[in-house]
């Protein structure tokens, strides 16, 4: 249902230093609730997600565990990194891993275009470097260490010690593009988003930018630079060019026209990387630089951000083996502000899923349908005289389609679930207003009982249809009740944006019972 609108949205590739958590799983059901949503608003959606297998701190977790790098990727990607993104229930396009073929020889011919272009020049460089960021680091993230570390130097984000590199590396001219860089934020506001993000990063390039080193040769795990085989390319300059290498840069023009340029979702901590070398990277190669480039908050636990090295990572499963994948998706596109740091807890999930997912969506659910078998014997009834309690029904689903596609559209998931939430809302009150059970007793109601039963079955399909982005699983099991696939058409075929218009369910329909959808959780932890 594609109408050629291009909308090309990726994740971070992750390190596949250690399995997921729920820091990692948050950014890809963000990027995965946007594409679903743009797909099915009939836009041209590629959602790219995969891993970054390069670098010293795979070689040395692969050293540790005593294998080589690429067994331990091909471990960790099989058994942890892919199943994640099953779990979740996540359409996306393409999984590109930094080992694959084509990204590497498309690295090397985007390096040797820079060089042959004067923008990489050999130096000698000493700096502190942070293995656990793959970073040397600016001063302003180098603080002294405390407890064990104390006197130390270490990274302000791992509180790891820092180690003094000397080399000869190969250095990008990042300088030159200062100037440049700074006009792109100025004249492209919305480039870097949300407005925290783009003045952190403005002030950092107007202190003045440094070159990049970009290879390294004490250690052998990367892409070799395609003039000097004794060194290897620096990880982050070789991970961020699977944006580009994954649709087709150097091999399929035509792929790589229809797909680049790309919105990118990135984690507040690599905001730098992606808005400052990345465009710069892409400037001096002559490509069109991103759309923008979003960075989301961390998810914090007890105060402190998600970390397997400290011991406060969650699995996805742990938390989808007891409310499942819908519940992990609604959670977490609608209890954080997208943009902002977030505080997960066991006991606001256990009381949103009960209290929004069971007793306000699931819950309205099963009734509607229960009413239409008991009352109709299970097929939608006409609508007879139209009062304004069921225009202010038609008029809150109008606009709640309407301002969650807008709010979309400004990567606000979890305003757009507010707006939809609304016709829940607006649902179960007009349920409880209008007594559907009493009018079933009084005969000479019928015509007005038709009317609430199918003004209620109607914002069914309305709220199936924009909450399918979000839960897919329980909204494709709402779209199997509501027998809409035979007079409508697939619950992925329906035009997202259109889903406010009123009265596509056809009167007479059939329809069934349904599921609970959200079982009631006795307990969590």
């Amino acid at each position: 249902m594609s109408n050629g609108s291009p909308f090309f949205i990726t994740t971070p590739i992750f390190y596949v230093n250690d399995v997921p958590h729920i820091g990692h799983a948050y950014t890809e059901v963000a990027a995965d609730v946007l594409a679903r949503w743009h797909r099915q608003a009939g836009d041209d959606t590629w959602l790219l997600t995969g891993t970054d297998e390069h670098g010293q701190k795979i070689l040395r977790t692969a050293t540790a565990n005593g294998v080589t790098p690429r067994e331990w990727a091909d471990k960790l990607v099989e058994e942890a990194w892919l199943p994640m993104l099953k779990t979740l229930d996540i359409r996306n396009d393409d999984f590109i891993r930094t080992t694959d073929d084509r990204h590497g020889k498309n690295v090397k011919k985007f390096l040797q275009h820079l060089y042959d272009g004067g923008h990489i020049y050999a130096g000698e460089f000493e700096a502190l470097y942070c293995v656990g960021c793959e970073e040397f680091k600016p001063d302003s993230e180098i603080v002294m260490g405390t407890g064990e570390y104390e006197g130390v130097k270490v990274c302000a984000i791992h509180s790891k010690p820092l180690e003094l590199l000397q080399e000869k590396n190969y250095f990008f001219r990042m300088s030159d593009f200062q100037d440049r860089l700074l006009a792109l934020y100025e004249e492209r506001p919305d480039f870097i988003q949300p407005a925290s993000a783009r003045n952190e990063v403005i002030a950092f390039v107007q202190q003045g930018l440094k070159d990049l080193s970009i290879s390294r040769s004490s250690f052998d795990w990367g892409i070799t630079i395609p003039w000097d085989s004794t060194h290897v390319t620096y990880v982050w300059f070789d991970a961020l060019l699977n944006y580009i290498t994954a649709v087709g840069y150097g091999e399929n023009e035509e792929e790589f026209s229809r797909r680049w340029p790309a919105r990118h979702i990135v984690g507040k901590d690599i905001l730098r990387f992606h808005a400052v070398i990345w465009p710069a990277m892409l400037m001096a190669a002559g490509i069109e630089v991103p759309k923008s480039v979003f960075a989301h908050g961390w998810l914090l636990v007890g105060g402190e951000k998600m970390s397997k090295s400290k011991l406060t990572g969650i699995a996805p499963n742990e938390i989808t083996d007891t409310f499942g994948s819908d519940a992990f998706r609604y959670y977490f596109s609608r209890a954080i502000s997208f943009g902002q740091d977030g505080s997960f807890s066991w006991e606001d999930l256990n009381a949103r899923y009960h209290a929004e997912l069971a007793n306000g969506f699931g819950n309205l659910a099963s009734r509607v349908l229960a009413m239409n078998a008991r009352y109709y014997s299970g097929s939608i009834p006409s609508p007879g005289t139209i009062t304004d309690a069921d225009r202010e029904i038609q008029s809150i689903a109008e606009r709640a389609a309407i301002e969650a596609n807008k709010a979309i559209e400004a990567f606000q998931i979890h305003e757009a679930l507010a707006h939809v939430w609304t016709v829940v809302d607006a649902l179960n009150g007009y349920i409880t207003d209008q007594e559907p059970w009493a009018l079933a007793k009084d005969e000479s109601a019928r015509e007005r009982l038709g009317t609430v039963l199918y003004t209620a079955t109607e914002g069914l399909r309305v709220l199936a249809v924009l909450l399918s982005p979000v839960i897919p699983r329980a909204t494709e099991k709402l779209w199997a009740a509501l027998n809409a696939e035979s007079a409508l058409g697939a619950l992925v075929e329906q035009n997202i944006r259109n889903a406010g218009i009123w009265g596509q369910l056809p009167p007479g329909n059939p329809v069934e019972a349904l599921e609970v959808l959200f079982p009631r959780v006795e307990s969590s932890s």
